[in-house]
């Protein structure tokens, strides 16, 4: 085999928002726009894509210039957030690492049982190119308990799951209760966004950390540890 095809592509991306750097990906080049949307959304920059009012890319360079509504900056920056290094990826966060920080939600939905997780899982997988050719590469997807809506795969996993809510956004499909699954662990960037969603729960072969847990309960989010085995660790949010 040659050693190139064993080597998974990782490049830099970057976004300005409304005139000024906001990020910069090391990510796979592909959903780009994807990518930049799902992000967009995560950070609380957008709702709908109806708040996107331009997303340009750079002609000469892998990155993007988005323009959204000035209330929304506004209500971005004043949210005094403090940045966070991400556990997954290394990357720089803005989303402050709090559990309180997360609005408090009703549980929306619950994970299928079982057998039907595994059978989700499988077809995961089984759509997983770029996984099955080198195996370094993390994927996500958008289910709606019985099929596969959205999927991507990339280099973080953090950057899978922006490109498949990304894509949700872009299609203007609703999130709100859809099932996300991830073959990482869940870190707490992870339930944050799925937070943000409003997904209904979140489920990967690995395990949730500590404060991913914390947070979840706060958005009333259900996780799902262990979930290709035949008893998945089913985290629920407690009644109030």
């Amino acid at each position: 085999m040659d050693a190139a095809s064993a080597a998974v592509e990782e490049v830099p991306v970057w976004l300005e928002v409304n005139g000024e750097p906001a990020v910069t990906w090391m990510c796979t080049p592909d959903q780009l726009e994807e990518l930049a949307v799902g992000w967009l959304h995560g950070e609380g920059y957008l709702d709908t894509i109806d708040h996107l009012v331009r997303l340009r890319p750079c002609a000469s360079d892998l990155g993007f210039w988005a323009d959204v509504p000035p209330e929304r900056l506004a209500a971005v920056r004043g949210q005094a957030r403090r940045r966070v290094l991400a556990s997954g990826c290394g990357a720089v966060s803005l989303f402050l690492a709090d559990p309180h920080a997360t609005p408090a939600a009703p549980p929306p939905g619950e994970p299928p049982a079982a057998e039907s997780l595994r059978a989700l899982f499988k077809e995961l997988f089984r759509r997983g190119q770029r996984y099955n050719e080198t195996g370094g590469i993390h994927a996500a997807a958008l289910v709606d308990g019985d099929a596969l809506l959205f999927h991507a795969e990339d280099i973080g996993r953090h950057n899978a799951v922006d490109k498949v809510i990304g894509a949700a956004v872009l299609g203007r499909r609703r999130v709100a209760g859809l099932g996300l699954l991830v073959t990482g662990r869940i870190s707490a960037e992870l339930a944050a966004k799925a937070g943000r969603a409003a997904l209904g729960w979140v489920a990967t072969p690995s395990v949730p950390s500590t404060l991913a847990l914390a947070i979840a309960r706060r958005a009333g989010l259900t996780l799902v540890g262990r979930a290709v085995s035949g008893t998945p660790h089913v985290h629920r949010t407690p009644a109030p």
